[in-house]
């Protein structure tokens, strides 16, 4: 596997390698002793699957609180995606910076999604799945989430009339959400 670094600190986009043929393909999604080499130091636990029926729908931007937080290892596995990001550690000096990113099934392109970011996608195609491993369990007390479309944060999403969730249209902006996270080096 390749591992990028990205605008970030600690979140990584990783490119598997992937082995083509007349066939089609093989490749190792996830490989824990190849992870832990390129300093993807993580023990996932568990592995999700949504799949999203219809484009521009818009999952996010969910995190769960200390001591539930979550890392997690986002793929897609049919379709594609923006994928974005944002950083909620407080006194990190990207705090409340985001980034986005295309991951697709064409591209196999994985994110790393430490603990202390916001994690959210929006469907570019029909029938989207995505598959994400995450190295603790889900905790409801501990689920939280920053609204989509913060005019603080000023996400370039690839529409303006998203399909939310009823929870996913709640979520307060990031000056007024609950976070636990600070940034340490």
């Amino acid at each position: 596997m390749r591992v990028l670094e990205t605008k970030l600190p600690d979140v990584k986009l990783i490119e598997p390698i992937v082995f083509g043929d007349n066939r089609g393909f093989f490749t190792e999604s996830y490989n824990e002793q190849i992870a832990h080499s390129n300093g993807i130091p993580y023990k996932f636990i568990q592995d999700n699957h949504s799949l999203s029926v219809e484009a521009g729908v818009l999952r996010g931007m969910h995190y769960q609180l200390n001591p539930k937080a979550q890392t997690k290892l986002i793929r897609v596995t049919a379709g594609a995606i923006y994928d974005v990001i944002i950083d909620i550690r407080k006194g990190s000096p990207t705090f409340g910076q985001w980034q986005g990113f295309i991951l697709s099934s064409a591209n196999k392109r994985q994110l790393l999604v430490p603990q202390g970011f916001a994690h959210g996608f929006c469907t570019l195609v029909p029938n989207c799945e995505v598959q994400y491993k995450v190295n603790e369990y889900y905790s409801p007390e501990h689920d939280r989430g920053i609204a989509w479309d913060d005019p603080a944060l000023a996400i370039d999403w690839p529409t303006s009339t998203p399909v939310l969730s009823d929870k996913d249209k709640k979520h307060p902006v990031l000056a007024d959400a609950e976070i636990n996270f600070v940034f340490e080096r």
